[in-house]
């Protein structure tokens, strides 16, 4: 369809046409509002509050300590990582939920790391890109200096140059989060094999949003977090997944009474548990992981539709669809208003677009978080992040299938242009920077 034809009837025509429509049904979704955000925090599923309140007033409330037991509260990790695996193309036993993306970064790469400095490796090198998350970076860093490696940061065009005889591990995001630039898993994993290196991905801005193979792509190390695209709340547990034939050779660094291999022996000194499930530490956060849960849920009723291929296949044509669809219309209806900063091209695409201001003077001022602000206040919510000399300030929209439509699409891009028309976006109130943007 071109960009001179799209209209709101088409795009109703092709919500009455998408198999996924009724998908919608399992969220909680405020009236008024066209949520563009699901890759920093997904909606509330409808059945969270009262799965929530169960294990609350029921099993905690009434099973008291018992429903470690009688609730199968003790196996959750496994049980949500198994779910988690059937979206990463991991296999069942491989995957825990628990901690945090930055913590389990911190294991996996302390493994790497240990591993590479046991085998009597000179290599003293971490890769990693330049626009990486930050916390990754930090992680790396702090793990580097205390290791006696060294960080080192590139810029994606540069990676297969990058790969030196030096290089020990090469740390990536599969989906960059500011541009939305998606690695390809496979060829760069092969690369650095080829080289010599250990691969350690994060799947932060994939896990639910785009297919990931990560035993297809003989990946080494992987983490993600659940808050995003499969919806398990503000904060909900993490996970991580370690190759077999790295899982059970080293202990990690957070050796926590969860992660041995009979906690509650209550032995003094620390017995690792076979395989993924050494990578868990303390005690569970068994709130949490109820929610998350019920996100898992949503994202994985999506299998119905793919005969059998997992539930990524139909997420992922309806992700391309809709972020076509606002790219086009951004483009037809903001004509020279912005530069497209994620790629066009399908192979290299997650599931946000993110734009730059076009013009110089609206690009190196606040223009960008200005009308992010005034979208939000007419209750189309994206968000921004911040660039600096070599990286623009940019308006990131993410596109979460489960329940977004084509509608919402057109009228997201209805309101950029009124809101670009009217200059809304100068008003003083969208300029005044929150302390989370």
């Amino acid at each position: 369809m071109s960009s001179t034809t799209m209209t709101l009837d088409d795009c109703r025509a092709l919500d009455r046409e998408d198999p996924l429509r009724n998908l919608r049904d399992q969220f909680t979704l405020p009236e008024g509002v066209i949520y563009l955000d699901g890759n920093s925090l997904g909606v509330l599923p409808k059945s969270a509050p009262a799965r929530i309140a169960e294990v609350v007033t029921k099993e905690w409330g009434e099973g008291l300590i018992r429903s470690w037991n009688t609730a199968s509260w003790f196996d959750l990790p496994q049980r949500l990582g198994d779910k988690v695996a059937r979206l990463i193309g991991a296999a069942p036993g491989e995957v825990v939920c628990t901690d945090s993306t930055s913590i389990n970064l911190y294991k996996v790469l302390f493994a790497a790391l240990s591993q590479v400095a046991q085998s009597g490796s000179n290599r003293k090198v971490v890769v990693s890109e330049r626009s990486n998350f930050p916390t990754d970076l930090y992680i790396a860093e702090s793990l580097c200096r205390e290791r006696g490696f060294t960080l080192k940061l590139i810029e994606a065009a540069d990676l297969a140059a990058s790969l030196t005889d030096e290089v020990a591990v090469l740390m990536l995001t599969h989906v960059n989060y500011r541009t939305g630039a998606m690695h390809d898993m496979k060829a760069v994993t092969t690369a650095a094999h080829a080289a010599g290196a250990l691969t350690v991905w994060d799947l932060a801005h994939s896990a639910g949003a785009v297919p990931v193979a990560l035993n297809e792509c003989d990946a080494d190390f992987a983490v993600g977090c659940s808050y995003k695209y499969l919806n398990g709340g503000p904060g909900a547990p993490a996970f991580v997944w370690v190759h077999t034939r790295h899982a059970g050779q080293f202990e990690q660094p957070l050796s926590g009474w969860w992660g041995h291999a009979a906690p509650f022996e209550f032995t003094p000194h620390y017995r690792p548990a076979p395989g993924v499930s050494r990578y868990l530490c303390g005690t569970q956060p068994i709130v949490s992981l109820a929610g998350l849960e019920c996100g898992l849920d949503t994202v994985l009723a999506a299998e119905a539709f793919n005969n059998g291929f997992g539930s990524m296949a139909a997420l992922r044509t309806k992700s391309l669809a809709l972020t076509d669809a606002f790219i086009t219309l951004v483009e037809a209806r903001c004509p020279d208003r912005f530069a497209l900063v994620t790629p066009r091209d399908h192979a290299q695409r997650g599931s946000q677009v993110s734009l730059a201001m076009a013009d110089a003077a609206e690009a190196d001022a606040n223009a960008a978080y200005a009308i992010v602000q005034a979208l939000i206040a007419r209750g189309v919510i994206g968000d921004f992040r911040a660039g600096d000399a070599q990286m623009p300030h940019i308006l990131r929209f993410g596109f979460t299938p489960l329940y977004l439509g084509f509608e919402d699409v057109w009228h997201s891009v209805e309101h950029i242009v009124q809101v670009l028309e009217t200059e809304e976006w100068k008003r003083p109130e969208f300029n005044r920077k929150n302390a989370v943007t």
